[in-house]
Parts: C-alpha cells; structure tokens; sequence
C-alpha cells in the first residue's frame, strides 16, 4: 500500500480508502458481521483512511463501522466523518447551522466509539446552496462551528466534500486561508470523467488536499451496471455498458481498469470506494499492484465518446 500526504494536514493516508457507506445499507441489503468483517480486512492490509457520514443509512453506517473501530487501535486509521447531512424515518434532512454540526460531531463519536475525529467534513455543501443563506452560511456558521471543535481538540482537520467542483472552490475562495484543509469530491475521477484534474492547481495553490471518491462511478463502470435509482442520464449509462462489455471481451475487467485509473493519480491524495465484502478488498488491492493500461484508458474512453464528463444534479 502506498500513502500520500493530503495538503497540509501532515496526515499521511492510504492511495486506497475505504468508504463505509455500503454499512448503511447504501446499495443493498448486507450481512453485517461481514461489513464488519471487511472493516478489519481493509485495515489488515494497510487501508488506514476510513470515510463515513451520519447520513449514510441514517445513522446505521456510523453504528456499525463502530463495531468494528472498538477492536482497532486508534493509531491505525484516519477516520473522515460528516455533517449537514443526515435522515430519519426514512427521510433526508439537512441542517449547516452551527449548533447542529457541533451536536453531531459528538454523536458521531459515541456511535464510533473514538474520542477525535480526525477529518471532519461539511457534507454536500450544494444543498445548503440551494437553501436560505446559500453557501454563505458555510462559510459563516458551519466551518467556524468546527474550527472551534478543532481548537477544543475534539476534532482534528476540517474539510468539505461535495458532487460540484464548483461549489466547493466558491467556499474556499470566500473562506479565510486555511479555514479548508481538505475537500472531497466524487465520480469525477474516473474513466467516464476526470474533471477533478482541472481543479488540482486550484486545491495544490491553496494547500488543500484532495480526496477522491467513486472509482467506478456509483456503479456505472462495472460489469453489473448501475442500480435502478443511479442519477445518470441513459446515454452515459449505455455508454458505459457498451465500454463494460468492450473490456469483458478483452479479459480485462472494467473494475480494474477504473480502479487503477481512478488511483493513478499521485496528487490525489486517496480515492476511495465502498464493501461489505471482505474478499473485495484483496481484489482492488491486487488491481493496484499493476500500473494503469494506458492504451486500454484510450479505446475505453473512445467508447465513451462525447459522454465524457456528462454529470447529474446531486440529489
């Protein structure tokens, strides 16, 4: 496993990560020992940054992976948690106020069974955007509430993650320097789109680090294609399933040629994806043990054609 400085945080995390959304029950029903089991694989194999959010499961992503987090020694993982966003009853909710995000930062770790956080992030800032306040109250109220939780200790670096590039450049240049110390962004790293890499100059001159999440794109670059409610517009998807197929025929699964494209990229400090299966995490690993086909990234992005970079709204 190789590790990479993210920014200025003087963390050092793992080019792989692991992202406990699946231990929400995020994608589909899942055995719960073997999530937790998938946990400790990840960690035995020298994955150390472990990515979570009250909202994934509402609430249950976070109460599982502590399961697994009480049997760890705390020096061996960076754990990335959220707020802003959360759910109950079923039901999305979202609050940026500052009283809420410091309420759930303690939530958070009583469900992880911690006693810091060691990045605490903004989640989704674009629906604050589309709120009262827009993404002024981020800047205002949401990333002052943590700082003062990391001056108390009680976490530790303070980041934002969001789908829109976009948005999250707008709240680092109205933000004081070195309010953002790292960002996360998602399925824009990868075979279908690799925005991110115009923004890289941007994060680099500002010390940001950057993490990269959804390898394969929230299923579209694998072979059993995306779930029923993926967002993404139907050419993206048959694009996709055409380039999916064009890899099967050519005995080199898609999962593997996104997986070493996605992590390519040493100044994208971590990507990370998401199990429940232990025995996924020896696969990925061993993906990365060989370098990125580069003609197989041509002829599969020419599949992809003028689909390229074609996003959705974050919903």
């Amino acid at each position: 496993m190789n590790y990479r400085n993210l920014g200025k945080t003087g963390l050092q995390v793992s080019e792989l990560g692991f992202g406990a959304s699946s231990l929400g029950g995020v994608f589909h029903e899942f055995d719960e020992h073997r999530g937790i089991d998938a946990v400790f694989a990840a960690v035995d194999a020298g994955i150390n940054l472990i990515d979570v959010s009250p909202y994934y499961g509402h609430y249950k992503a976070e109460t599982v992976l502590g399961k697994a987090l009480k049997d760890i020694p705390r020096d061996k993982f960076v754990l990335s948690t959220k707020v802003g966003r959360y759910g109950k009853d079923g039901k999305n909710t979202w609050d940026y106020s500052a009283r809420r995000a410091k309420e759930s930062v303690y939530e958070s770790l009583e469900r992880l069974h911690i006693d810091y956080i060691d990045i605490i992030n903004v989640h989704d800032i674009e629906f604050q955007g589309r709120m009262e306040g827009g993404l002024q109250k981020v800047v205002d109220e949401t990333l002052p509430a943590l700082h003062e939780l990391k001056r108390e200790g009680v976490v530790r670096h303070v980041g934002i993650t969001d789908l829109q590039l976009e948005n999250l450049q707008w709240v680092i240049e109205h933000s004081p320097e070195g309010t953002v110390e790292s960002v996360m962004n998602f399925c824009h790293y990868c075979l279908c789109d690799d925005k991110l890499a115009d923004f890289l100059d941007f994060f680099e001159s500002r010390g940001i680090g950057v993490l990269s999440a959804s390898p394969f794109s929230m299923g579209l670059l694998t072979e059993r294609g995306v779930p029923d409610w993926h967002p993404a517009p139907k050419p993206l998807v048959e694009a996709c399933r055409k380039a999916a197929d064009f890899c099967r025929e050519q005995n080199y699964p898609i999962e593997r040629l996104a997986m070493q494209f996605a992590c390519s990229n040493e100044r994208i400090a971590s990507t990370v994806f998401s199990t429940t299966r232990p025995e996924a995490i020896t696969k990925n690993i061993g993906y990365l043990s060989e370098p990125v086909d580069a003609e197989m990234v041509r002829k599969v992005q020419a599949i992809i054609g003028d689909q390229q970079r074609v996003s959705w709204a974050n919903t």
